[in-house]
């Protein structure tokens, strides 16, 4: 989901930048800091999850957790759900309290703390090391973005660009960081290098991890340098509305602290008294049930919201079907982490052209196909001008080449079942089409929420998307979980059949939500 940029909410707030200001390829200098701090998070965040079931799956005597997939999906499905959808309480931290300037440091800061605790060779780091990673990532991934757009004056017709740069260095961090992480974590190479310096080649994971924090440190050093190019973007808070509403927001952020800090205190107690067994999986599954109890209240509440005028009264029903089109989008492209990399670690002949490299490698094809693909799908929606499909329509066609992606896995897991491994042009051809898939879906779900919604929720249809991408990676984690309860061909079947279900459900709608908006 490297493609995924949150909308500049405050745009044009604070002072604009002056147009004289292109020291950063005819941009503000401030540009490059966010550039640069946005590529090292995604280095970080990227390099850790091309690993982390990989980790969690590997034999102890091989460095690894020793889980089960079974208890390693539910993991990896929880933590990414929760990094997604943590981005709602950090964003409103940072409108409310911090700013999105020292949001962004603190998270910074959190995920590094995050991936130190994953690169300590003990297994007691392993759960704080993801909780720090989910609370930092909340706090610095709707911030940066946003502050993109305050460097530029309302009027500036630089904006556009400006986004296009900084989603090259999503990309940019999200293609070099399995690269780097996962050569340290798996590759023959370096743990003869460890072996030959006297360290336990079995610890190459925590290098691996330790590279991730490496990247944050180093995003955190140049944000600092470049603070002062900044300006004042993100320096400040959104101003309250008055002092009511500031006495409510802190209210609700104590009240908040208070909840969560008593609901460890009592699940502590209860587990110290034997009352309660805390297991991996059943905190999974208390998180599942909240998620989609979340997921439901809110649509409830939309749906029977009273503050809709007559004419939008249609548009909860079309954000409704957009979720569950990204929604269950986000369950099949994001098994690329869980599915598609044990896949490649256990059933795929890592070599190529005489070279052996490590499954995780197979992480940066997304990034890679992404910045080759990108102009050329941007260009292709402005030449068809008129002739552009509407947002459902383009849902339905990543739908239809997320599912084509699996379903061509179904032949190479029938042959890897005959007991050999199969060539990587198998996985490299599902990624393609995943990412042509991502293409047409993820850059028009943001921009369809937020035209959907009239101005005075646009903050909250932020959220859904938000929401979608949680629901989605909680589905797919839970679906990897079945990865060796079921045969290859099997699972691989019933996740295609899944996503084309979802593919006819979403291309039967089209034209009744066209039509229902034409008569708007």
């Amino acid at each position: 989901m490297a493609t995924a940029i949150t909308p500049d909410q405050n745009a044009g707030s604070g002072p604009p930048r002056s147009p004289d200001d292109r020291a950063f390829f005819g941009h503000p200098r401030g540009l490059s800091t966010l550039f640069f701090t946005e590529m090292w998070e995604r280095f970080t965040y990227y390099g850790m999850r091309a690993i982390l079931i990989l980790f969690m799956t590997a034999p102890a005597a091989a460095g690894g957790m020793g889980f089960d997939t079974g208890k390693a999906g539910v993991i990896y499905g929880t933590y990414t759900a929760f990094v997604y959808l943590m981005s709602l309480p950090g964003g409103w931290l940072a409108d409310r309290f911090l700013g999105q300037r020292r949001a962004t440091l603190y998270g910074g800061v959190v995920i590094a703390l995050g991936n130190l605790c994953l690169a300590i060779p003990s297994a007691r780091g392993f759960y704080p090391g993801l909780f720090l990673v989910v609370l930092g990532t909340g706090l610095l991934k709707p911030n940066v973005s946003v502050m993109v757009g305050q460097l530029y004056g309302e009027e500036d017709h630089r904006r556009d660009a400006a986004f296009s740069i900084f989603y090259m260095g999503i990309n940019t961090g999200a293609f070099l960081s399995p690269l780097v992480c996962g050569w340290l974590a798996q590759s023959s190479q370096f743990k003869g290098v460890l072996g030959a310096l006297g360290f336990r080649p079995e610890l190459s994971w925590h290098w691996g991890f330790g590279a991730a924090a490496l990247g944050m440190v180093l995003g955190l050093v140049q944000y600092l340098a470049g603070w002062k190019h900044l300006g004042e973007a993100g320096m400040h808070p959104a101003p309250s509305q008055g002092p009511e509403d500031a006495a409510r927001a802190r209210r609700l952020l104590r009240n908040g602290i208070l909840l969560a800090v008593g609901l460890f205190v009592l699940l502590g107690a209860l587990s110290s008294a034997g009352l309660l067994e805390i297991t991996p999986e059943r905190v999974g599954n208390w998180f599942g049930v909240a998620l989609f109890g979340t997921a439901i209240g809110f649509f409830g509440w939309l749906f029977a919201s009273r503050h809709w005028t007559r004419a939008e009264r249609k548009r909860p029903l079309v954000i409704a079907v957009l979720f569950f089109g990204a929604a269950v989008f986000w369950s099949v492209f994001e098994q690329a982490g869980s599915t598609l990399n044990l896949f490649a670690e256990r059933s795929t002949a890592n070599r190529l052209l005489g070279f052996d490299f490590p499954a995780s490698w197979f992480q940066s094809l997304n990034a890679l196909f992404i910045i080759v693909l990108a102009p050329v799908f941007a260009a292709l929606w402005v030449k068809l001008g008129k002739r552009n499909p509407s947002s459902p329509a383009k849902f339905t066609v990543g739908l239809l080449f997320v599912a084509l992606g699996f379903a061509i896995l179904i032949v190479a897991a029938r042959l890897a079942a005959e007991g050999e491994r199969v060539s990587p042009l198998w996985l490299t051809a599902t990624y393609l089409l995943h990412t042509i898939g991502e293409l047409c879906l993820s850059p028009v779900g943001l921009s369809a929420m937020t035209r959907l919604a009239p101005a005075r929720v646009a903050s909250l249809m932020m959220g859904v998307w938000f929401l979608a991408a949680s629901v989605g990676n909680y589905v797919g984690g839970r679906i990897a979980a079945f990865y060796e309860a079921f045969s290859l061909s099997g699972l691989f079947t019933a996740v295609t059949l899944y996503a084309l279900a979802a593919t006819l459900i979403m291309a039967a709608l089209v034209r009744p939500i066209r039509r229902m908006l034409e008569r708007e």
